[in-house]
């Protein structure tokens, strides 16, 4: 199982599942991070969080705490 905090800067994945549960797990999914969507890691804040993220043509920052919830799978060239 891969997750979202564990990715490379440049890479783009497509989300399988979101873990967690309860307000955590609803503000991720509020953000447009659900199942099936592609996202791209942009970058990653000098002392490794927040992350910045691109999904659904917009850009967002994610704590890693949250990112761990998330788990993605790459998408092959």
């Amino acid at each position: 199982m891969q997750t979202l905090n564990k990715i490379k800067i440049g890479d783009t994945v497509h989300v399988k599942k979101v873990n967690g549960e309860g307000a955590v797990k609803r503000r991720i999914m509020d953000m447009g991070i659900t199942k099936g969507v592609k996202i791209y890691l942009k970058r990653v804040a000098p002392l490794g969080d927040p992350i910045e993220i691109t999904v659904r043509s917009y850009e967002l920052s994610l704590r890693k705490k949250d990112a761990e919830i998330i788990e993605v799978e790459p998408i092959l060239s």
